[in-house]
């Protein structure tokens, strides 16, 4: 049996993290062992189901690089299939025409509540045979009336639903459109799903599923039901704690699989290990090892994993998203160094890309003012002579490299009785605008002589 997965957004929001995880879960799952996984778009509900959605739903799934082998498919594309099953099933009588009206139907669940029942339709349509003047019908399904389901879930264990809980669900709206539970049905018969792996808010909804399929002749699908992710304050997650589209963690700049590390974390581990690569987590990871219990968003965790990925990464890996933060500033980096090589000076100083391109703009956009405190300790009467003396030395030195670099300033140094920082520093804030930069050798070797020279040039004029 090939493995099959699909991850089934609705466009009628953002994709969020909580969604990611399931795409990731479904993905990871998928590719360990060597199946397929289908992206699937559930935009059934046309008054919230927009373009605009859909489009965040294909971005982030490509930022995020969670790769699908089939589709997007389209439910509002496959209207044609599902009337089709409708059809089929009115005329082997799996389904039936209901009349009721909003009214009625009000009334039954009023009169239900005065027993203490649980509300449900109570199938007073089942076996009516004519039609109604006047009145659209809704299609329900016919479920089964004895007996009971049981979901075999890969996270939860068993869990029974009796039949008699489950009323006879509404299939097609009076419109003449499929409802969400019965589309999703169709989609998982026809794609061939072997495992859904979705959020626990869609277990009430399997029996109801399983139900229809077993009516279609199809075995179900292996289910798991993820546990729910919580706000750091353990209430349910929103904007305000991370319920945000995933392209906002791209704006706060952060890695993708570093956030992809974070969230399997969120309710899978593999023993004590935190940090996964893309690679490791295909390699181990079984949905049978994700917790029950809802997990909680931590910030500072995802900025620590972030941070680790960051530092173990290439310079070359990082550019293209330095390089999209930088953008962002309007900072033009088609002159001066090589991204990558501004990554790999940079990536052990900051969190996130977002904080290491701040960090960057001065290699790219020289300094027309200084910090003022730096300014006042290390440019002034007392530190021009020595920045006078490496701008001497700096214009005169045949190899403009890192180590070169170093030996002439820590000789400058040597010959003042100072110790390097002592002339390193006036020479970072003349060169950054400010006291932080990475090792000073490394900064002006990446800049370059003729930048380096007009800096220092500039400072020397203002002291």
């Amino acid at each position: 049996m090939t493995v099959r997965t699909r991850f089934a957004p609705s466009p009628t929001g953002l994709l969020h993290i909580g969604g990611v995880r399931t795409a990731l879960f479904c993905w990871l799952y998928a590719r360990r062992h060597g199946g397929v996984f289908v992206l699937r778009v559930e935009d059934t509900d046309r008054e919230r189901s927009t373009d605009e959605a859909v489009q965040v739903i294909l971005d982030g799934m490509k930022w995020i690089g969670l790769d699908h082998d089939e589709g997007p498919f389209y439910q509002t594309k496959r209207y044609d299939r599902y009337r089709e099953v409708i059809g089929q099933w009115l005329a082997e009588g799996k389904a039936y025409h209901c009349y009721c009206s909003k009214d009625e139907l009000e009334q039954m669940r009023n009169d239900q509540l005065a027993r203490k029942e649980k509300p449900r339709y109570d199938g007073r349509c089942r076996h009516r045979t004519e039609p109604l003047a006047g009145v659209s019908p809704v299609v329900r399904f016919k479920n089964p009336t004895e007996g009971s389901v049981v979901v075999p879930d890969a996270v939860h264990g068993d869990v029974e639903f009796r039949n008699t809980e489950l009323d006879d669900l509404i299939i097609q709206r009076s419109d003449g459109n499929p409802t969400y539970n019965f589309c999703v049905v169709v989609d998982d018969y026809d794609m061939k799903i072997t495992h859904v792996i979705r959020g626990d808010d869609h277990l009430n909804n399997t029996p109801r599923q399983m139900n229809m399929l077993l009516a279609m002749g199809a075995t179900p699908p292996i289910y798991a039901h993820l546990p729910m992710i919580l706000g750091p304050d353990g209430a349910k997650l929103s904007k305000r704690h991370g319920a945000v589209s995933v392209l906002q963690y791209r704006e706060e700049g952060y890695l993708p699989e570093a956030l992809l590390n974070y969230l399997a974390r969120l309710g899978w581990s593999h023993g004590d290990q935190e940090l996964f690569t893309m690679d490791e987590m295909t390699k181990l990871f079984d949905i049978h090892d994700v917790n029950k219990s809802a997990a909680a968003i931590n910030p500072a965790k995802l900025d620590w994993i972030n941070q680790q990925h960051m530092m173990k990464a290439s310079g070359e890996h990082l550019a293209d998203e330095l390089g999209w933060h930088m953008q962002r500033l309007g900072v033009d980096t088609s002159r001066g160094p090589s991204l990558a090589a501004v990554a790999d000076v940079q990536k052990e100083r900051a969190k996130t890309l977002k904080e290491m391109a701040a960090n960057s703009v001065f290699f790219y956009v020289a300094p027309t003012q200084y910090e003022e405190k730096a300014a006042k300790k290390n440019l002034n009467a007392e530190t021009k002579p020595q920045l006078e003396k490496v701008l001497a030395g700096l214009a005169a030195l045949e190899d403009f490299s890192a180590p070169a670099i170093h030996a002439l300033l820590q000789g400058i140094a040597e010959a003042g009785s100072l110790n390097l920082g002592k002339v390193a520093q006036p020479v970072r804030v003349a060169i950054a605008g400010g006291g932080v930069s990475p090792p000073i050798d490394q900064t002006l070797a990446l800049l370059g002589r003729e930048e380096v020279l007009a800096r220092l040039d500039r400072a020397l004029s203002v002291v």
